[in-house]
C-alpha cells in the first residue's frame, strides 16, 4: 500500500541533492495504518475492507530529528486503499488461511523549493498469505507474509512519486484483545526486507516496526482510545553497494482512535495521529479510516 511519505525521497534529492534513509526517509508500509481488531480474523468468508487516508506534512527532518527547513515543502496526500480478503476456510498448521490483495489509489502533491508536481493513479500493491487464530473469545491472533509489489507510477528525479520502483517481504504477527465493554488492545508487528531500486541503483535499509491501539469498550459497539505507530529502520541505505553513514530513519506517531462495530459483521474504525520525533524523512499528522464489511 502507498505510504503517506514515501514522496520524501524525492524530495530530499531534487532539494538538497543528498540521499538520506530508506530512498528519503519514506517507507513501502504505510505506518499506521491498522487500528482495532488488526488480529481478529472474521469466519471462513470474502471480506471487503476500505482504508482512507489524508496526509500532510510541511517539514522534514535530517539524522538528529531537526527540521531542514527546505523552502517550501510541503506534502498533501490523499488515499483510498480497497483490500479484498478470502478467509477460505482452510485449516493450517492449527490456523484458519487467509489471502488477501491491497489495491490503493493515490493522489499525491509535492512543494518544495520552488517546485511543484501532482501525480495520481495506483501505487505499489500488496498480497499476502496468513494465518489466523482464536486463542479465547477475547484473544486473536494474524502471522502472515505480504509482498509489496512495484506498480506505482516512478520516474527517477520527479518530486512525486506514487510508487517505490522496488519491491519488499513483509513477516507480520498481529495481536488482538477485544472486549466490548471492557479493555481493547491491538498490535501489529512487522519486519521490511527492502529490495533495490534498479533505476538509481539504492537499496533501502530493513525497517522494524509496529502500528498500535489501546482502548476501553464503551457499549453500544463503541470503543475509544489511542494509537499510533513506532517505526525503526535496522539496517543502512546502500548506494551502488556501498554503505551510507547516518542513513537510517525512525519516529513515532499517537492520537485519538476510535471504532464502531454495528453488531451485524460491518465495523469502523478512525484515528488521527501526529508523527513525532521523525528521523530522516518527513513529519506531519494523518487521518486514518478503516471500514470492514462481509461481502
Amino acid at each position: 500500500m502507498f505510504n503517506k511519505t514515501m514522496m520524501a525521497g524525492a524530495v530530499l534529492l531534487a532539494a538538497l541533492g543528498a540521499a538520506q534513509a530508506t530512498e528519503g526517509g519514506g517507507s513501502i508500509y504505510p505506518h499506521g495504518v491498522e487500528n482495532y481488531m488488526a488480529g481478529a480474523l472474521p469466519p471462513p468468508g470474502v471480506y471487503g475492507m476500505v482504508f482512507g487516508n489524508i496526509y500532510n506534512a510541511n517539514r522534514v527532518n535530517d539524522s538528529s530529528g531537526n527540521n531542514l527547513n527546505v523552502p517550501g515543502f510541503k506534502v498533501r496526500a490523499n488515499v483510498v486503499a480497497p483490500r479484498l480478503v478470502w478467509v477460505t476456510g482452510a485449516k493450517v498448521l492449527g490456523g484458519d488461511l487467509l489471502t488477501n490483495l491491497i489495491v490503493p489509489l493515490v493522489d499525491l502533491k509535492v512543494s518544495a523549493a520552488g517546485n511543484s508536481q501532482s501525480k495520481t493513479g495506483v501505487g505499489d500493491m500488496t498480497v499476502g498469505l496468513g494465518l489466523g487464530y482464536h486463542h479465547s473469545a477475547n484473544l486473536h491472533s494474524v502471522v502472515a507474509l505480504d509482498a509489496y509489489l512495484p506498480t506505482g507510477r516512478y520516474t527517477n528525479g520527479d518530486l512525486a512519486n506514487i510508487g517505490r520502483n522496488y519491491a519488499a517481504i513483509e513477516p507480520v504477527y498481529a495481536l488482538s484483545y477485544v472486549d466490548p465493554q471492557g479493555f481493547n488492545g491491538d498490535i501489529k508487528l512487522g519486519y521490511i526486507f527492502n529490495q533495490r531500486n534498479k533505476d538509481t541503483d539504492y537499496r533501502s535499509g530493513n525497517e522494524f516496526h509496529f502500528d498500535y491501539d489501546a482502548g476501553w469498550g464503551l457499549g453500544n459497539g463503541w470503543t475509544a482510545g489511542v494509537g499510533g505507530y513506532y517505526k525503526q529502520q535496522t539496517g543502512l541505505d546502500k548506494q551502488a553497494g556501498v554503505e551510507l553513514a547516518n542513513s537510517k530513519t525512525s519516529g513515532m506517531a499517537i492520537g485519538p482512535s476510535v471504532k464502531y462495530d454495528s453488531g451485524k459483521g460491518w465495523f469502523v474504525t478512525a484515528k488521527w495521529q501526529a508523527e513525532r520525533n521523525v528521523k530522516n524523512g518527513a513529519q506531519g499528522n494523518a487521518l486514518w479510516i478503516k471500514a470492514v464489511f462481509p461481502l
